[in-house]
């Protein structure tokens, strides 16, 4: 089973960036689905962005625009680009593996706090 560790999170003001990693501790190469969630308190968690094996991508409607998942299967990881942060996306920020067949995997999370 892949573990996965995010990293990259911290505090921002509005309209800022930052990029968030998820490194695997194995290959990602033929995981079918890497995803991004995000839970804020008080929410549920939603899906922010996922990828495929093949390189497809989905973004949530909420970050649409301004945010950008990618993967480097070459380091086993997988980014998640927030540009022109808002107040609303501070939450905290997970990375999900999910292989075709197995046990899904989920990091401890990264905080993610846009304020100024």
């Amino acid at each position: 089973q892949v573990q996965v560790v995010e990293s990259g999170g911290g505090l921002v003001q509005p309209g800022g960036s930052l990029r968030l990693s998820c490194a695997a501790s194995g290959s990602i190469r033929d995981i079918d689905v890497m995803a991004w969630y995000r839970q804020a308190p008080g929410k549920q968690r939603e899906l922010v962005a996922l990828i495929t094996r093949n390189g497809s991508t989905k973004t949530g409607d909420s970050v649409k625009g301004r945010f950008t998942i990618s993967r480097d299967n070459a380091k086993n990881t997988v980014y998640l680009q927030m540009n022109s942060l808002k107040p609303e996306d501070t939450a905290v920020y997970y990375c999900k593996a999910m292989p075709g067949s197995g046990t899904s995997s989920w990091g401890q999370g990264t905080q993610v706090t846009v304020s100024s």
